[in-house]
């Protein structure tokens, strides 16, 4: 047997023909001539090498090979049934994967859009990376990830990047510190206290050393720490002060709080960023527009709603094909 020459097609005749029992009747249904349909069983007869089917009252019956042959057919065409399912969810991005980089104080928000994005899209895998500023930069640098989580996008011709949500950074200190409630409280009477520093990489340490450079202010004391939880535990526990993303302070609230600084919070805000040139999996775009609904709803974001809306329309533009249905 020929098995390399049979076709889904001469398959999907055949599996027609037993089952209707009328060569007439298949080409009706698939819309061939009466000529075609004898064609391809003929076809058929000359790859298996044996007779597949014969008339018996009327009706045209496989015969045993033939029967074979039908169950063979029923099986590939199932699978291939299977199969344009999966991709008809793949395209529609119901199904697949695709990989989320984090910056770190960006884990304590981003949950609470992956949590329900899985639960409505359990067949999606989403596979999230989180890592400082500039562990994400070598991983974007390396194209490791679809999207990306930085508070500072890159500065980069292929960059497409969509400032998504707000993420305003405050000085925090201990419950019950003698800061609590003070009125006109400026960071000039805070530089004498120790600070504790996430690491250079961080973009919450970069914000916060160019907004001192630009206010002419030196610390006296710092002491840098690789961790926003392990940064808000040392505070509580009297070690000193810091600058933390609000979002931190509200997710972890125990044993610190937000001090009333003037000049406070500083502004920033999260950016999703994307690779221009890069072919983002549905699934990924179908997260994007999931997020661009959530951020007005649950977070009351409309200026992010709209420029993750101006992210998925350039996307779009670029690679009209990759686009879910």
């Amino acid at each position: 047997m020929k098995v390399r020459q049979l076709t889904f097609r001469l398959l999907q005749v055949y599996a027609d023909v037993v089952r209707t029992g009328s060569i007439t009747a298949t080409a009706n249904r698939l819309h061939l001539t009466q000529p075609t349909v004898s064609q391809q069983l003929k076809r058929l007869r000359e790859i298996v090498g044996e007779p597949i089917v014969r008339q018996e009252d009327g009706r045209v019956v496989p015969t045993e090979v033939g029967q074979a042959l039908y169950q063979l057919s029923q099986d590939l065409l199932s699978r291939a049934d299977v199969f344009s399912q999966y991709l008809d969810e793949y395209n529609r991005g119901g199904r697949g994967h695709f990989s989320i980089g984090l910056v770190n104080t960006a884990q304590y928000v981003l949950p609470r859009l992956l949590g329900p994005f899985s639960q409505a899209n359990p067949q999606v895998d989403v596979t999230v990376e989180i890592g400082n500023r500039q562990q994400m930069l070598n991983r974007f640098e390396r194209h490791e990830d679809d999207i990306y989580v930085f508070s500072h996008p890159p500065s980069d011709d292929a960059v497409l990047a969509a400032p998504f949500l707000s993420n305003p950074l405050v000085v925090v200190g201990p419950t019950d510190c003698r800061w609590e409630g003070m009125e006109g409280l400026t960071m000039a009477t805070l530089k004498n206290e120790r600070f504790l520093l996430r690491e250079p990489g961080s973009a919450t340490r970069h914000t916060f050393d160019a907004w001192l450079y630009s206010a002419g202010i030196e610390l006296r004391s710092t002491q840098q720490i690789a961790s926003n939880e392990a940064i808000r535990l040392a505070v509580a526990s009297g070690m000193g002060l810091a600058v933390l993303s609000r979002h931190v302070v509200a997710d972890s609230p125990k044993g610190v709080q937000e001090l009333p600084l003037q000049d406070f919070p500083l502004k920033s805000r999260w950016h999703f960023v994307v690779r221009r040139e890069r072919r983002l999996p549905p699934a990924a775009y179908r997260f994007l527009s999931f997020v661009q609904g959530a951020l007005a709803r649950e977070f009351d974001e409309p200026e992010g709603e709209a420029a993750v809306a101006e992210l998925l329309k350039a996307l779009n533009q670029a690679r009209p094909l990759s686009k879910p249905q």
